[in-house]
């Protein structure tokens, strides 16, 4: 008797999960004070926001390129990437989950946390161990 073997994709990871993946890499790339927001029940486009700063625009479109780096591996891609070039605020778009990259000056002039006041932030466990994509992206 043969056994057919089938081949199931991966479950999508939840936009829990996508967030503290997200923040976690920005922590342990040295962004200053990443921030989730509970968002899902304040607006119709996203369940998250994320919001950390980099101390240059160097730092920015790092802190942007090592999270798109580590989300591709665990197989996501952005729907949109604004302000990469000027590296000032950079924009990520992962559908239930944005990405709000700034200089520091830019995010305390824009003030996201404070627009966003009402939504809860998730702790976000302070040491920016990672482990692999599939390890945290594994549904339990």
């Amino acid at each position: 008797m043969r056994r057919k073997i089938t081949q199931t994709a991966p479950p999508a990871p939840t936009p829990n999960s996508l967030a503290e993946l997200a923040a976690r890499t920005l922590a342990a790339h040295k962004a200053i004070d990443p921030v989730i927001l509970e968002v899902k029940k304040l607006c119709a486009f996203a369940d998250y926001f994320i919001v950390a700063s980099g101390t240059s625009k160097r730092h920015v479109q790092a802190l942007a390129q090592h999270v798109d780096e580590v989300l591709s591996a665990a197989g996501l891609e952005p729907l949109g990437r604004e302000g990469l070039e000027e590296g000032s605020w950079v924009l990520l778009d992962y559908n239930d989950v944005i990405i709000h990259l700034f200089l520091q000056p830019l995010r305390e002039f824009y003030d996201l946390e404070g627009l966003w006041a009402e939504a809860p932030r998730v702790a976000l466990d302070h040491a920016p161990a990672l482990q692999t994509p599939a390890e945290t992206l594994s549904p339990g």
